[in-house]
């Protein structure tokens, strides 16, 4: 009876942690109308990392100290899952709509084996085949809707699906770093990286001749504390609870979470196609779960 109840929890945690996920997508929307995406970005990373840092000071973790390739795969894994998904999904949200961002970051888990087939020759399964058929139909359906209006851009929604193959990347060369870094102390360091690098393309943004908007500002210091921190500790003590496949199965609710949110805290009409890209989304992550189990860390990077 414990061993049922402690997967209830870890259940609750696991949705919890992807209906955080999804916020994140309504906390860029507010983002992008008054920050420019590095100095929000640097922004972001400056409030987290302390928080990140504190939680290794209070469970013990030590800082990683990597050695030979692994500096260099950990500066890429930076810049391309910690920097360039949080400016590329920005700067794609001033153009197109939230819930069109949504379904189109519900595809990180197909994006992930797609790029693993491409870089590193894995085999496709007929299943991941399937998978990838459905994603791209999803993304499709609100890429190219019948009839596009002002929330609706080609190149916003391009400029999200290249977040999402940015946190593809950062999954991918996580899986080739040559030492174990524990997830808490990875993305503290992934923290520390991306605001070094992210300040220093904020500095061409000019921010201090800015006027930050109060709401983006609010809408940063979410991000940083809420889901980055308590979304990490959600899903690490979700899927200690439960299998690798059954985690993976919730990665499914981010783009369902970002949706609903984006019709009820912005007001945005939720059209057919998206309900319809929604659907094939979700139909492609469990056509992804057919074709191996899944590992726990399928949640995004910081």
């Amino acid at each position: 009876m414990l061993g049922k109840r402690g997967s209830y929890l870890g259940y609750f945690y696991l949705t919890l942690a992807m209906v955080l996920v999804g916020s994140t997508v309504i906390a860029s929307k507010v983002i992008a109308s008054g920050l420019p995406p590095f100095t929000a970005t640097a922004l972001r990373f400056a409030i987290a990392l302390p928080c990140l840092l504190g939680a290794m000071r209070l469970t013990g973790a030590s800082w990683p100290r990597p050695r030979g390739r692994d500096r260099i795969t950990l500066v890429v894994q930076a810049a391309a899952g910690s920097v360039g998904y949080t400016t590329l999904l920005i700067s794609g949200l001033r153009l197109t709509s939230a819930a069109d961002a949504g379904v189109i970051i519900g595809t990180l888990p197909v994006v992930s084996a797609v790029i693993a087939i491409l870089l590193l020759g894995e085999r496709p399964h007929r299943f991941l085949m399937l998978a990838i058929g459905l994603a791209t139909a999803g993304i499709v359906m609100v890429a190219f809707p019948s009839s596009a209006g002002s929330g609706h851009s080609l190149l916003g929604n391009a400029l999200v699906l290249g977040a999402v193959v940015c946190e593809g990347l950062f999954i991918l060369l996580n899986r080739r770093l040559d030492q174990a870094i524990a997830p808490l102390a990875l993305s503290a360091l992934m923290c520390g990286i991306g605001l070094v690098a992210s300040a220093l393309f904020a500095v061409f943004e000019a921010p201090w001749t800015l006027v930050f908007s109060t709401q983006a500002v609010a809408a940063v210091i979410y991000y940083a504390t809420v889901p980055t921190v308590g979304g990490f500790l959600l899903w690490y003590a979700g899927s200690a609870r439960t299998s690798g496949s059954e985690a993976a199965l919730f990665t499914a609710l981010a783009p369902v979470s970002a949706v609903v949110l984006a019709a009820v805290l912005l007001g945005e009409r939720v059209s057919v196609a998206q309900v319809a890209g929604v659907g094939c989304v979700l139909l492609a992550v469990a056509s992804l779960l057919l074709v191996r189990p899944a590992s726990q860390g399928a949640v995004q990077g910081p």
